[in-house]
């Protein structure tokens, strides 16, 4: 635990890096961009740190765990210079973020119930492929809509040599009725693509569907994290300002 020296009330810049196993060249950053209250100099030009830059770098370095540097930059720079709106905006707009990436995960998860409790569509395919005809009268949809998902890349159909006709393999017969369970549900093209991109990079959906599962509570982990980062954040307002309300 870093003091003041007895009867000084001041704190060397060394002391302050040492709590925070940091350079004394980053505390002197933080001060530069406000993340850090501004400091005070001695006749001689040195910079007077107190225990209040003490606290300003933890409560920096807790906000950081939770909201990241850029943001924390910028919410501990605007309650430095006195401009409490603009903190708060920065730090609504986090959690703003995490409740986007919440919803969004819901919605992809939503879909992959569709997709995992829907039976794959088979045909007996050719070794070279099955033409797009085919694929549209299987699927339930007409030609021309798999011509869009394709040219929106949900669907990856190659060309036939010599006739230049589309044609599907098993995976992208498999992609093209997903795309189409997933636009009866109303469900948007951002979000199938979604889907269909982890399916092609875990190779199947109750794969995908585990992994999402993860990054959802991995989610619940971070907002926990902010959580805990705001409070610290107005204990340190409150310290500033005791007129707030507790």
């Amino acid at each position: 635990m870093v003091t003041a020296r007895k009867g000084s009330g001041r704190l060397r810049a060394v002391d302050l890096a040492a709590t925070a196993g940091i350079s004394v060249q980053q505390v002197r950053n933080y001060v530069d961009l406000g993340v850090l209250p501004p400091v005070e100099r001695t006749p001689a030009g040195y910079r007077i740190f107190t225990a209040d830059h003490l606290r300003a770098l933890a409560v920096a370095r807790r906000m950081a765990e939770g909201h990241g540097w850029a943001r924390t930059r910028e919410i501990m720079a605007a309650v430095h210079r006195g401009d409490l709106s603009a903190a708060l905006a920065a730090l609504d707009g986090g959690h703003a973020e995490l409740d986007r990436e919440r919803a969004d995960i819901r919605r992809v998860l939503g879909a992959f119930e569709t997709v995992v409790t829907s039976p794959p569509a088979t045909l007996p395919a050719p070794r070279r492929g099955v033409r797009i005809g085919a694929v549209a009268d299987l699927v339930g949809v007409r030609t021309s809509q798999l011509r869009l998902w394709e040219h929106r890349g949900l669907v990856r159909p190659v060309r036939e040599r010599g006739t230049g006709y589309r044609v599907y393999d098993q995976a992208e017969l498999r992609a093209a009725q997903v795309v189409a369970l997933l636009r009866r549900g109303a469900y948007p093209f951002d979000i199938i693509a979604a889907v269909l991109d982890e399916m092609r990079t875990t190779g199947s959906a109750q794969r995908v569907h585990a992994e999402l599962a993860r990054r959802e509570q991995e989610l619940h982990r971070r907002s926990l994290r902010r959580l805990r980062a705001s409070a610290a954040l107005y204990d340190y307002l409150r310290h500033r300002d005791p007129t707030l309300p507790a």
